[in-house]
Formats: structure tokens, C-alpha cells, sequence
């Protein structure tokens, strides 16, 4: 038996467990942290808006990753009944007037069970528009009530291509019902995109935001 097996050999139990002998960060037998690579995904920042006008992500979004997602939790308006909105920028959050075409469908269930939708809302949409996006609408501002969701922006920082986006949130309207809404489109901008803007359609708001780079 070589060197290298022995060494393995005796630090592995009769039942096949390695001991903490064998844990060293110099060696592949013991690793004492592991990395989050095995799920492509990094941390880059939160931020929590308490009774904030919006938030802003206006660093974070280079060309070190080519998609980065957006995770909002319990957006809760001070208003009842907004719609919840995010618009994108060219030039670091100076202005947030983007051109884009955008698809937008939801899927909604009352909570006494009284109805049920499935919905294109071409209202919601945009096309060539420079406006305020829509990724939840008639939201309550009750205690318990409020948004949450993720947004995908993929490879902003192209001068070639323009910018795709996928959104998915769920949001308690304001009359009892539980909303899933799909929001698909692009920002028709071959600039890079370096800041995104989440915020109410009137009122300030409240919750926890985070931006992840995915590998």
C-alpha cells in the first residue's frame, strides 16, 4: 500500500466516516467550508426599504456575471392598492426610461373560493414604452399583506444585444385573493444597463431586497 492510501486509510473509521484528523483545508479528504459554487449562485447585496419612496441597486450590475437576479420579500406598500413597479437605467440610476416591450400574464385565486382568473392584461404591457413596469397590481398595505418575487436581468452589461428580463411574484390584493403574476420582456437598449429601480405606484414602501450574481 503507497504512501498517499495508508495516510487515507488511517483516517477513515471501521464504518467509513472520515475523522476530524482528516478535515485540513490543505487537502481535498477535509475540506472545512465549502463553497457556494455547487449552486452558481453569489450574494452581492441587500437593502431594506422602511417606508422608503423605492430602492435602487445603482452598483452591483457589471460585466462580472452574465445574468443577475433580484429577490424581493414582503414588499409591503403604505398605500392600498398600488401597483408595484421596476424600471431599469443607462446611466446609473441618473434616469430610469429604458425602452421596453414586455408580456405580462397572472393566475389569481380568492381566498373564499369564489373565483378564479387566468389573464393576459395587455394593460400591464408595455411596447417601446420608457414607463414604469408593472409586476403586481392592487396590492394591500393591510399588516399581513404584501409582494414577494424574483427578477432575472441577463447579461446588462452587452453592447450588443439587448436585455432580456423574467419576473415572477406573488402579491396579496387587497381584496383576499392571491395573485402569481408572469412578467417577460426586454429592454431595447443596446447600452448597458447598470441600475434598477423597484417602487409603488404611489407611497412609500417597506421590505427586504437582494441582488445575486448567477455564474
Amino acid at each position: 500500500m503507497g504512501a498517499i492510501a495508508r495516510a487515507a486509510a488511517n483516517n477513515i473509521t471501521t464504518s467509513g466516516v472520515f475523522t476530524s484528523s482528516a478535515i485540513a483545508n490543505s487537502s481535498v479528504t477535509g475540506i472545512t467550508v465549502l463553497a457556494n459554487a455547487s449552486d452558481g449562485i453569489t450574494f452581492i447585496s441587500s437593502q431594506t426599504a422602511s417606508n422608503s419612496a423605492s430602492i435602487s441597486f445603482t452598483s452591483g450590475l457589471d460585466s462580472t456575471y452574465k445574468a443577475y437576479k433580484f429577490v424581493f420579500v414582503n414588499m409591503n406598500p403604505a398605500t392600498d392598492s398600488i401597483d408595484f413597479t421596476f424600471n431599469l437605467s443607462t446611466d446609473s440610476g441618473s434616469n430610469y426610461n429604458v425602452t421596453k416591450t414586455t408580456t405580462i400574464f397572472v393566475a389569481g385565486h380568492h381566498e373564499a373560493d369564489t373565483a378564479t382568473e387566468l389573464d393576459y392584461v395587455p394593460s400591464w404591457d408595455l411596447a417601446q414604452g420608457t414607463g414604469e413596469q408593472i409586476i403586481g397590481s392592487s396590492i394591500g398595505n393591510g399588516a399581513d399583506e404584501s409582494c414577494s418575487g424574483t427578477l432575472t436581468l441577463f447579461n446588462p452589461s452587452s453592447t450588443t444585444y439587448v436585455k432580456h428580463f423574467i419576473c415572477t411574484s406573488n402579491w396579496y390584493r387587497t381584496d383576499n385573493a392571491s395573485f402569481n403574476t408572469y412578467v417577460a420582456g426586454y429592454g431595447n437598449t443596446t447600452s448597458a444597463i447598470n441600475a434598477i429601480r423597484f417602487k409603488a405606484s404611489s407611497g412609500n414602501i417597506d421590505g427586504t431586497f437582494y441582488l445575486y450574481g448567477i455564474k
